[in-house]
């Protein structure tokens, strides 16, 4: 079993059992926060990459805040092989997995019993903050295919989420490939 934190569209559990192909009962969920990287919109998709924030100081005129170079995500435990080998079909050659160290903001829940926080509550002082937990994340590998602007979840479930997970789903390209095989591993 496998850890992993996600900053974007998986952070959605629709999405993630969209893309793991199952309902996640095995999975348990927090909200987390991954310190000194920042999160940005991929050139012409509705999805971030992170970079780390040595890498991406280069898009910011000034120092940015603590907040701002701080990814907030959410931390999945219990990560299976199989849900492993569909994450990475999903993310694709844009990303590479790469170990990082998160701080769970609030206590593990099961997957069905998680809902994404109505508010974002303010960054705990790093003397506050829970203890590191090691997980694996996907990391964008081409600064040259992000923009400057910081991703905003709120923003991407009140505009675009609806196109990622039941119908609306159907016709997103980004599944087609992890559809094909999750079709052709129940065979």
């Amino acid at each position: 079993m496998s850890s992993a934190f996600f900053y974007g569209t998986l952070m959605h559990p629709k999405i993630l059992q969209r893309v793991i192909g199952n309902d996640g009962a095995h999975l348990q969920i927090c909200p987390a926060v991954l310190l000194q990287y920042t999160r940005h919109c991929v050139k012409d998709a509705d999805y971030p990459g992170i970079l780390p924030y040595s890498s991406s100081r280069a898009f910011f005129s000034h120092d940015i805040s603590r907040e701002e170079c701080s990814v907030r995500g959410t931390l999945v435990t219990g990560l299976t092989a199989a849900d492993l080998a569909y994450l990475d079909l999903f993310e694709g050659s844009e990303y590479t997995r790469e170990q990082a160290s998160v701080h769970p903001l609030s206590s593990l829940l099961p997957l069905s019993e998680y809902s994404i926080p109505e508010a974002v509550t303010p960054l705990p002082a790093d003397s506050d903050l829970s203890p590191i937990v090691e997980v694996e994340t996907y990391v964008y590998k081409d600064i040259s295919g992000l923009i400057g602007d910081i991703w905003d979840f709120d923003d991407f479930v009140r505009t675009n989420a609806w196109k990622w997970y039941g119908n609306g789903a159907r016709q997103n390209p980004d599944f087609t490939e992890v559809d094909r095989r999750q079709a052709a591993s129940r065979g």
